[in-house]
């Protein structure tokens, strides 16, 4: 039975990493999966999936907009897919969600997520909160914070290393900026 799953966590906790091994089994057992990413988050080259530990896949993108049903029916229509993999499904609209969850129910072909479940300020990205609204299966990707707690948080930190408080809530890049704490040590950076 196809679902659609959401494996979230904070930046840098190996989302990609374990959508690239997912995806490796599938092929290493004659199953081809299907990868897709953002388009406009071409940090690991345009249309590849990368991991900060060097291994990476070629992929499809999607766009704002762009209808995933669409595009998963078209790409089923080319051969047998036994799974869609999403990255960065942070930035899926509420939209894309649905029709993602419709690619599910309709096409029975099981969708994985990653991504982000919330931004620097703590708040959910859109492509996020619908995922947990509709998800059948959610999985914590964990990580840890400096005092060895669970980091569920991050904190985006500018030039002179404090934590930012506003900004666009997308910033491409840039890893570097991004701390993840437990929920205590993001309270105290932020100053809440």
């Amino acid at each position: 039975m196809a679902k659609l799953y959401f494996h979230y966590s904070t930046m840098n906790a190996g989302k990609s990493t374990i959508l690239l091994q997912a995806a490796h089994n599938y092929r290493e057992r004659g199953m081809e999966p299907y990868l897709i990413t953002a388009q406009f988050d071409n940090r690991a080259g345009e249309g590849r999936i990368g991991s900060r530990i060097g291994i990476g896949a070629a992929s499809d993108t999607f766009a704002e907009g762009e209808d995933l049903f669409a595009k998963i029916a078209a790409r089923l229509g080319r051969g047998p897919c036994a799974c869609v993999f999403v990255d960065e499904a942070q930035f899926l609209s509420e939209d894309q969600v649905w029709q993602l969850a419709r690619a599910v129910d309709d096409l029975r072909v099981p969708v994985m997520c990653y991504g982000l479940r919330v931004d620097f300020r703590g708040k959910l990205f859109p492509g996020s909160a619908a995922l947990l609204a509709l998800a059948d299966e959610m999985r914590e990707v964990r990580t840890i914070c400096h005092c060895g707690k669970k980091a569920t948080m991050v904190i985006r930190q500018g030039p002179d290393g404090q934590a930012l408080r506003d900004g666009a809530q997308v910033q491409i890049g840039g890893n570097e900026t991004y701390v993840s704490l437990c929920r205590r040590h993001w309270r105290e950076k932020m100053g809440v």
